[in-house]
Protein backbone atom coordinates (compact mmCIF):
# COMPACT_ATOMS: atom_id res chain seq x y z
CA UNK A 1 0.00 0.00 0.00
CA UNK A 2 1.43 3.61 -1.27
CA UNK A 3 2.76 5.64 1.82
CA UNK A 4 0.06 8.43 2.86
CA UNK A 5 1.93 11.17 4.61
CA UNK A 6 -0.41 12.60 7.76
CA UNK A 7 -2.55 15.40 6.76
CA UNK A 8 -1.98 18.43 9.18
CA UNK A 9 -4.16 21.52 9.93
CA UNK A 10 -3.14 24.87 7.47
CA UNK A 11 -2.53 28.11 8.97
CA UNK A 12 -5.34 30.75 8.43
CA UNK A 13 -2.49 33.04 8.01
CA UNK A 14 -0.39 31.56 5.08
CA UNK A 15 -1.98 28.23 4.36
CA UNK A 16 0.71 26.03 5.52
CA UNK A 17 1.01 23.08 7.29
CA UNK A 18 1.10 23.96 11.24
CA UNK A 19 2.89 20.86 13.09
CA UNK A 20 2.61 20.29 16.65
CA UNK A 21 5.79 22.35 17.97
CA UNK A 22 5.18 25.62 16.61
CA UNK A 23 0.92 25.29 16.57
CA UNK A 24 -1.30 27.92 18.21
CA UNK A 25 -5.18 27.42 18.84
CA UNK A 26 -7.34 29.95 18.25
CA UNK A 27 -11.17 29.86 17.28
CA UNK A 28 -10.75 26.36 16.91
CA UNK A 29 -7.91 26.73 14.22
CA UNK A 30 -4.31 26.20 14.64
CA UNK A 31 -1.55 29.33 13.66
CA UNK A 32 2.51 28.84 13.56
CA UNK A 33 3.77 30.96 16.27
CA UNK A 34 4.67 33.86 13.78
CA UNK A 35 1.98 34.23 12.22
CA UNK A 36 -0.21 34.19 15.22
CA UNK A 37 -0.54 38.23 15.78
CA UNK A 38 -2.53 40.88 15.44
CA UNK A 39 -3.90 41.48 12.03
CA UNK A 40 -4.08 45.40 12.17
CA UNK A 41 -0.94 46.32 14.17
CA UNK A 42 1.10 43.43 14.03
CA UNK A 43 1.41 42.68 17.74
CA UNK A 44 2.45 39.44 18.85
CA UNK A 45 -0.59 37.41 20.31
CA UNK A 46 -0.88 34.61 22.87
CA UNK A 47 -3.85 33.10 24.94
CA UNK A 48 -4.22 35.99 26.91
CA UNK A 49 -4.83 39.16 24.49
CA UNK A 50 -5.70 37.24 21.64
CA UNK A 51 -9.55 37.85 20.25
CA UNK A 52 -10.59 35.91 17.02
CA UNK A 53 -13.24 37.59 14.51
CA UNK A 54 -14.37 34.83 11.26
CA UNK A 55 -11.05 33.71 11.00
CA UNK A 56 -8.78 36.58 11.70
CA UNK A 57 -6.59 37.50 14.80
CA UNK A 58 -6.83 40.59 16.74
CA UNK A 59 -5.39 42.14 19.84
CA UNK A 60 -8.20 43.23 22.41
CA UNK A 61 -7.77 46.99 21.71
CA UNK A 62 -7.55 46.74 17.84
CA UNK A 63 -10.21 44.37 18.06
CA UNK A 64 -12.29 47.03 20.36
CA UNK A 65 -11.97 49.60 17.69
CA UNK A 66 -12.79 48.00 15.28
CA UNK A 67 -15.79 45.63 16.60
CA UNK A 68 -16.44 47.19 19.97
CA UNK A 69 -19.20 49.84 20.68
CA UNK A 70 -18.36 53.45 19.32
CA UNK A 71 -19.34 56.87 21.05
CA UNK A 72 -18.19 58.62 24.37
CA UNK A 73 -18.24 56.76 26.93
CA UNK A 74 -16.91 53.69 25.76
CA UNK A 75 -13.06 54.50 26.33
CA UNK A 76 -12.63 51.46 28.84
CA UNK A 77 -14.62 48.83 26.34
CA UNK A 78 -13.61 49.86 23.34
CA UNK A 79 -9.84 50.17 24.41
CA UNK A 80 -9.57 54.09 24.17
CA UNK A 81 -12.28 56.92 24.03
CA UNK A 82 -12.62 56.71 19.74
CA UNK A 83 -15.07 56.68 17.02
CA UNK A 84 -12.31 55.23 14.66
CA UNK A 85 -12.76 52.06 12.49
CA UNK A 86 -8.99 51.50 12.86
CA UNK A 87 -8.08 52.34 9.15
CA UNK A 88 -5.14 54.26 10.38
CA UNK A 89 -3.87 51.03 11.55
CA UNK A 90 -4.15 49.47 7.80
CA UNK A 91 -1.49 48.51 5.52
CA UNK A 92 -2.60 50.76 2.55
CA UNK A 93 -0.50 52.97 0.54
CA UNK A 94 -1.93 57.09 0.95
CA UNK A 95 -1.42 59.47 -1.26
CA UNK A 96 -0.53 62.52 0.21
CA UNK A 97 -0.51 65.59 -1.84
CA UNK A 98 -0.24 68.33 0.80
CA UNK A 99 -3.91 69.61 0.02
CA UNK A 100 -4.74 72.77 2.98
CA UNK A 101 -7.44 70.96 4.70
CA UNK A 102 -10.56 72.34 4.23
CA UNK A 103 -12.00 73.50 7.30
CA UNK A 104 -15.30 72.15 9.19
CA UNK A 105 -18.20 74.81 8.62
CA UNK A 106 -19.32 75.57 12.53
CA UNK A 107 -22.43 77.26 13.65
CA UNK A 108 -21.83 79.69 16.42
CA UNK A 109 -23.03 79.32 19.69
CA UNK A 110 -24.46 82.34 22.16
CA UNK A 111 -22.05 83.83 24.35
CA UNK A 112 -20.92 81.08 27.09
CA UNK A 113 -22.87 78.55 25.73
CA UNK A 114 -20.72 76.55 23.28
CA UNK A 115 -17.39 75.16 22.73
CA UNK A 116 -14.57 77.12 24.99
CA UNK A 117 -11.88 77.11 22.19
CA UNK A 118 -13.88 77.78 18.94
CA UNK A 119 -16.99 79.30 20.00
CA UNK A 120 -19.37 76.41 18.14
CA UNK A 121 -22.69 74.41 19.15
CA UNK A 122 -21.37 70.95 20.62
CA UNK A 123 -24.04 68.45 19.59
CA UNK A 124 -24.24 65.26 22.32
CA UNK A 125 -23.04 63.10 20.12
CA UNK A 126 -19.46 64.98 19.99
CA UNK A 127 -19.07 66.42 23.22
CA UNK A 128 -16.35 66.28 25.77
CA UNK A 129 -16.77 67.66 29.29
CA UNK A 130 -14.02 69.38 31.06
CA UNK A 131 -14.83 72.73 33.43
CA UNK A 132 -18.49 72.46 33.68
CA UNK A 133 -18.58 72.95 29.56
CA UNK A 134 -18.63 70.91 26.27
CA UNK A 135 -16.20 70.73 24.02
CA UNK A 136 -15.94 69.96 21.01
CA UNK A 137 -13.78 65.88 20.27
CA UNK A 138 -11.44 67.79 17.88
CA UNK A 139 -10.83 71.13 20.21
CA UNK A 140 -10.51 68.74 23.44
CA UNK A 141 -6.28 69.22 22.71
CA UNK A 142 -3.96 70.74 25.39
CA UNK A 143 -3.07 73.91 24.89
CA UNK A 144 0.34 73.98 24.43
CA UNK A 145 1.48 70.88 22.52
CA UNK A 146 -2.18 70.07 20.87
CA UNK A 147 -2.15 66.71 22.35
CA UNK A 148 -5.49 64.95 21.98
CA UNK A 149 -6.82 64.38 25.06
CA UNK A 150 -9.08 62.53 27.42
CA UNK A 151 -10.96 61.89 30.68
CA UNK A 152 -7.68 60.26 32.25
CA UNK A 153 -4.96 62.76 31.28
CA UNK A 154 -7.02 66.24 30.79
CA UNK A 155 -5.80 68.57 33.34
CA UNK A 156 -8.12 71.77 34.06
CA UNK A 157 -5.98 75.28 34.67
CA UNK A 158 -6.63 78.15 36.45
CA UNK A 159 -6.12 80.20 33.06
CA UNK A 160 -10.29 78.28 32.45
CA UNK A 161 -7.62 76.28 29.42
CA UNK A 162 -6.72 72.41 29.35
CA UNK A 163 -3.68 70.54 29.13
CA UNK A 164 -1.83 67.53 29.13
CA UNK A 165 -0.40 66.49 32.47
CA UNK A 166 3.52 67.01 31.12
CA UNK A 167 2.39 70.71 29.62
CA UNK A 168 0.40 71.27 33.14
CA UNK A 169 3.18 70.28 35.14
CA UNK A 170 5.71 72.69 33.51
CA UNK A 171 3.26 75.41 33.30
CA UNK A 172 2.12 75.43 36.60
CA UNK A 173 3.79 73.02 38.49
CA UNK A 174 6.36 73.45 41.20
CA UNK A 175 9.41 74.93 39.83
CA UNK A 176 13.30 74.48 40.23
CA UNK A 177 15.57 71.08 41.27
CA UNK A 178 14.02 68.23 42.76
CA UNK A 179 10.54 68.80 41.23
CA UNK A 180 11.31 66.78 37.99
CA UNK A 181 8.62 64.23 38.35
CA UNK A 182 5.55 66.91 39.70
CA UNK A 183 6.70 69.66 37.03
CA UNK A 184 6.75 66.81 34.04
CA UNK A 185 10.36 68.09 33.56
CA UNK A 186 13.50 69.14 35.80
CA UNK A 187 13.39 73.09 35.08
CA UNK A 188 14.00 75.90 36.80
CA UNK A 189 12.32 78.09 34.00
CA UNK A 190 8.94 80.16 34.26
CA UNK A 191 6.22 81.59 31.96
CA UNK A 192 5.70 85.88 32.87
CA UNK A 193 1.86 84.95 31.50
CA UNK A 194 2.02 82.34 34.55
CA UNK A 195 3.84 84.36 37.60
CA UNK A 196 0.71 84.81 39.04
CA UNK A 197 -0.32 80.98 38.90
CA UNK A 198 3.00 80.00 40.16
CA UNK A 199 3.13 78.24 44.07
CA UNK A 200 5.46 80.72 45.81
CA UNK A 201 7.90 78.88 48.77
CA UNK A 202 7.54 80.45 52.39
CA UNK A 203 10.61 80.09 54.56
CA UNK A 204 8.81 79.96 58.33
CA UNK A 205 11.07 81.41 60.83
CA UNK A 206 10.72 78.76 63.65
CA UNK A 207 12.77 81.09 66.38
CA UNK A 208 9.83 84.19 66.06
CA UNK A 209 8.07 82.68 69.06
CA UNK A 210 10.82 82.59 71.78
CA UNK A 211 10.46 79.96 74.28
CA UNK A 212 11.62 80.02 78.03
CA UNK A 213 14.96 79.37 78.90
CA UNK A 214 15.54 75.05 78.61
CA UNK A 215 12.13 74.55 77.37
CA UNK A 216 12.51 75.59 73.63
CA UNK A 217 14.08 73.74 70.67
CA UNK A 218 17.65 73.44 71.32
CA UNK A 219 19.12 75.19 68.20
CA UNK A 220 16.86 78.03 67.47
CA UNK A 221 15.15 78.69 71.21
CA UNK A 222 11.49 78.93 69.77
CA UNK A 223 8.78 77.38 70.80
CA UNK A 224 8.08 73.75 69.19
CA UNK A 225 4.34 72.54 68.49
CA UNK A 226 3.17 69.07 68.75
CA UNK A 227 2.87 68.80 64.58
CA UNK A 228 6.17 69.46 63.69
CA UNK A 229 7.99 68.10 67.28
CA UNK A 230 10.86 65.66 66.84
CA UNK A 231 12.27 64.11 69.99
CA UNK A 232 15.87 63.31 70.86
CA UNK A 233 17.87 63.87 74.33
CA UNK A 234 14.89 64.23 76.18
CA UNK A 235 14.27 67.72 74.06
CA UNK A 236 11.64 68.54 71.45
CA UNK A 237 13.50 69.56 68.76
CA UNK A 238 11.22 71.39 65.13
CA UNK A 239 11.81 69.64 62.09
CA UNK A 240 13.52 71.57 60.64
CA UNK A 241 16.06 72.09 63.18
CA UNK A 242 16.77 68.58 63.31
CA UNK A 243 20.03 68.62 61.24
CA UNK A 244 23.34 67.29 62.01
CA UNK A 245 25.68 70.21 63.28
CA UNK A 246 28.46 69.67 60.62
CA UNK A 247 27.17 69.19 57.34
CA UNK A 248 23.23 70.12 57.57
CA UNK A 249 22.01 66.43 56.96
CA UNK A 250 18.18 66.17 57.78
CA UNK A 251 17.78 63.53 60.31
CA UNK A 252 15.25 60.82 61.51
CA UNK A 253 15.18 58.70 64.68
CA UNK A 254 17.96 56.11 62.77
CA UNK A 255 20.75 58.09 61.45
CA UNK A 256 20.94 60.50 64.47
CA UNK A 257 23.65 60.24 66.99
CA UNK A 258 23.41 62.34 70.31
CA UNK A 259 26.82 64.08 71.20
CA UNK A 260 28.49 64.35 74.44
CA UNK A 261 27.95 68.30 74.06
CA UNK A 262 24.21 67.97 74.12
CA UNK A 263 24.02 68.45 70.42
CA UNK A 264 22.35 65.96 66.95
CA UNK A 265 24.83 64.59 64.20
CA UNK A 266 24.48 61.89 61.79
CA UNK A 267 26.32 58.96 61.91
CA UNK A 268 29.50 60.06 59.96
CA UNK A 269 29.84 62.87 61.21
CA UNK A 270 29.23 61.74 64.50
CA UNK A 271 31.90 58.97 63.78
CA UNK A 272 34.45 61.50 62.66
CA UNK A 273 34.10 63.69 65.59
CA UNK A 274 33.29 61.44 68.80
CA UNK A 275 34.40 58.07 67.62
CA UNK A 276 37.65 56.22 67.71
CA UNK A 277 40.42 57.97 65.86
CA UNK A 278 43.57 56.34 63.86
CA UNK A 279 44.66 53.41 61.27
CA UNK A 280 42.34 50.66 61.83
CA UNK A 281 38.88 52.81 62.29
CA UNK A 282 37.43 52.96 59.75
CA UNK A 283 34.08 51.51 60.32
CA UNK A 284 33.26 53.44 63.24
CA UNK A 285 34.40 56.76 62.04
CA UNK A 286 32.67 56.94 58.71
CA UNK A 287 36.36 56.69 56.84
CA UNK A 288 39.90 56.22 57.92
CA UNK A 289 41.15 59.58 58.90
CA UNK A 290 43.27 60.79 61.91
CA UNK A 291 41.60 64.13 62.39
CA UNK A 292 39.15 66.00 64.43
CA UNK A 293 40.58 66.60 67.68
CA UNK A 294 43.92 67.07 69.52
CA UNK A 295 45.29 64.39 71.71
CA UNK A 296 44.79 66.53 75.02
CA UNK A 297 41.31 66.12 73.84
CA UNK A 298 41.33 62.43 73.18
CA UNK A 299 43.61 62.04 76.67
CA UNK A 300 40.42 64.08 78.55
CA UNK A 301 37.31 61.91 76.38
CA UNK A 302 39.20 58.25 76.61
CA UNK A 303 41.86 58.24 78.85
CA UNK A 304 44.54 55.72 78.12
CA UNK A 305 46.78 53.62 80.47
CA UNK A 306 50.16 52.15 79.06
CA UNK A 307 50.45 49.14 81.62
CA UNK A 308 54.28 48.00 82.35
CA UNK A 309 54.92 44.45 81.63
CA UNK A 310 57.93 44.32 83.51
CA UNK A 311 56.74 45.00 86.78
CA UNK A 312 55.74 41.29 88.09
CA UNK A 313 58.71 39.55 86.54
CA UNK A 314 58.40 35.84 86.12
CA UNK A 315 60.52 32.94 86.39
CA UNK A 316 64.04 32.57 84.41
CA UNK A 317 62.65 30.60 81.14
CA UNK A 318 58.58 31.22 82.32
CA UNK A 319 57.65 34.62 81.21
CA UNK A 320 57.20 36.90 77.79
CA UNK A 321 61.03 36.25 75.76
CA UNK A 322 61.08 39.82 74.86
CA UNK A 323 60.46 41.47 78.53
CA UNK A 324 60.57 38.72 81.08
CA UNK A 325 57.88 39.56 82.45
CA UNK A 326 54.59 37.37 83.82
CA UNK A 327 51.82 36.60 80.78
CA UNK A 328 48.50 36.41 82.15
CA UNK A 329 45.63 34.18 80.40
CA UNK A 330 43.87 37.19 79.25
CA UNK A 331 46.77 38.93 76.95
CA UNK A 332 48.81 36.11 76.09
CA UNK A 333 49.84 35.08 72.63
CA UNK A 334 51.32 31.77 71.36
CA UNK A 335 54.81 31.57 69.53
CA UNK A 336 57.04 28.21 68.84
CA UNK A 337 56.13 27.07 72.09
CA UNK A 338 56.15 29.67 74.48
Amino acid sequence: MPFKPVDHPKCPKCSKSVYAAEERVAGGLKWHKMCFKCGLCNKLLDSTNCSEHEGELFCKVCHARKYGPKGYGFGGGAGCLSMDQGEHLQQDDVVVNHAPQQSRAIAKAPEGEGCPRCGGFVYAAEQMLARGRAWHRECFKCGLCAKGLDSRNCCEAPDKNIYCKVCYGKKFGPKGYGYGQGGGALQSDSSEAVNGYAPHTTVIDTAIIKAAPGQGCPRCGGVVFAAEQVLAKGSEWHRKCFKCRDCNKTLDSIIACDGPDKDVYCKTCYGKKWGPHGYGFACGSGFLQTDGLTEEELSSFRPYYNPNTQSIMAPKGQGCPRCGGSVFAAEQQLAKGT
